[in-house]
């Protein structure tokens, strides 16, 4: 199947995706910020460049997009119907890279949290997301990961959400 736009069109609609500052990002940020949290912006002194960098907390959060990403088992993570080897290549790219500076930021004693896009869609998931995620800072453990099912999971009644796990 042809696409539906010229090649010049199609250049341009995907240069306009965004890799820093996205909306689930910043929803993200300023709810941090609210509680009193401090970090740094996509630090070019940090193996990756992660979206925040907590140094106090010697912490990183990478705010990744489900598509892109593959959040596994995430309804947003589709792949697209045509040029599938292409897509395979470079979602498998994405993949191993997000793997491999994981991997390098825990080795060199970073603790690291992935906030999918999927958990930071709605006000509510990104209140839950965003406690889930300061609890987290506050404790000494490494990883963290976030998406919607953690963050939508129902509850009980009386049942504090930002304390399960």
């Amino acid at each position: 199947m042809t696409d539906i736009v010229d090649q010049q069109t199609r250049s341009r609609m995907m240069a306009g995706i965004k890799g820093k500052n996205t909306r689930p990002e910043l929803s993200l940020r300023r709810a941090l910020h609210a509680r009193g949290f401090r970090y740094r912006l996509h630090s070019s002194k940090v193996h990756g460049r992660p979206d925040l960098v907590l140094p106090k907390h010697h912490a990183v959060v990478f705010v990744h997009g489900c598509f892109w990403h593959r959040h596994e088992g995430c309804r947003y993570a589709t792949t697209p119907a045509t040029r599938a080897e292409f897509w395979q290549a470079k979602f498998g790219a994405n993949v191993a890279r997000d793997s491999a500076v994981r991997g390098a930021l825990l080795a060199t004693g970073w603790r690291v949290a992935t906030i999918w896009e999927c958990a930071l869609r709605k006000p509510e998931q990104v209140s839950v997301a965003t406690d889930r995620l300061s609890a987290w800072l506050l404790t000494e453990a490494n990883t963290l990961e976030l998406g919607e099912r953690e963050v939508s999971a129902p509850t009980r009644e009386g049942q504090d959400v930002s304390s399960s796990s």
